[in-house]
């Protein structure tokens, strides 16, 4: 291990910490939920290890052994295509623990066949590591009341958290997984309209970012529905009503439902190839 002693005993463990994993665990300490010496990430990429280790402070390690060794509740953020291989070669030193899979269009049954420990899965996002997450839990078959109490608790830490049935995972995946990215899309097309109309670029950059912060922030707040939020800026005959209707023209609502159906449907089929 890069710190603490090999003699440590650890809260959470980390098997992979690379975008989403490093970003709970950022979002973890961040919000005080747990201290640095409470985590242990095991990472295989060197820089990405040490660049973890210099800003949280947390135990880093590359050997995924150790982790599973020395901590009460593992987290799963490697790849989906490694999961199962991960799990299986550590055998028994999950019995008796809780594993918490962050990996995408992998099931709890096939984790389950491969590990003894209790199962479940999380779909949580990038957003996390300012406390700003959307997280779905899911109970697998060996699943306690005292696990899911402990996930919400964490995913509690470090922004929103709801809990699903396994078969939810895939829409969530796609709504709050890979959301981030669709609504930076949003973020990127707004400025760059900003630009086309004259704006400076790190001007319209600002203020799309800003006016995607706020606007959540509003619905997030208030409670009221997009319709009803949408209503409140909009004029009838004014400005904002001409640019719905170039929304509307070229297809922007359709255009995101419909990325949201192909990123379910590609989790589906990743669940079809690892099990």
């Amino acid at each position: 291990m890069d710190s603490q002693t090999v003699n440590a005993r650890f809260t959470f463990g980390f098997l992979g910490a690379g975008k989403l994993a490093g970003s709970v665990i950022r979002g973890l300490v961040g919000s005080g939920f747990c201290v640095p010496h409470h985590i242990i990430a095991a990472e295989p990429n060197n820089e990405v290890r040490s660049a973890l280790a210099s800003e949280t402070g947390v135990s880093v390690t590359a050997d995924n052994k150790e982790v599973a060794e020395h901590a009460h509740t593992l987290f799963v953020g490697v790849k989906p295509a490694v999961v199962l291989p991960v799990l299986r070669d550590l055998g028994k030193l999950t019995t008796r623990k809780l594993v918490i899979s962050l990996a995408a269009g992998v099931r709890i049954e096939a984790i389950e066949g491969v590990t003894p420990a209790s199962v479940m899965r999380a779909m949580t996002n990038t957003p996390s590591a300012i406390g700003r997450a959307a997280t779905a839990i899911a109970r697998g078959s060996r699943t306690k009341e005292a696990d899911v109490d402990l996930a919400m608790r964490v995913f509690g830490a470090i922004g929103a958290v709801v809990e699903v049935r396994e078969k939810e995972i895939d829409a969530v995946t796609a709504l709050s997984g890979s959301g981030p990215a669709f609504v930076y899309t949003v973020i990127e097309a707004l400025a760059a309209g900003g630009e086309k109309m004259g704006l400076p670029p790190a001007t319209a950059l600002t203020l799309a970012t800003q006016t995607v912060l706020g606007a959540a922030e509003l619905a997030g707040t208030t409670k009221l529905s997009p319709e009803e939020l949408r209503r409140m800026v909009v004029t009838p005959g004014g400005t904002t009503a001409a640019g719905l209707a170039a929304m509307d023209a070229q297809g922007v609502s359709k255009g995101l439902i419909a990325a949201v159906e192909a990123a379910t449907k590609r989790g589906q089929e990743m669940a079809r190839e690892n099990r």
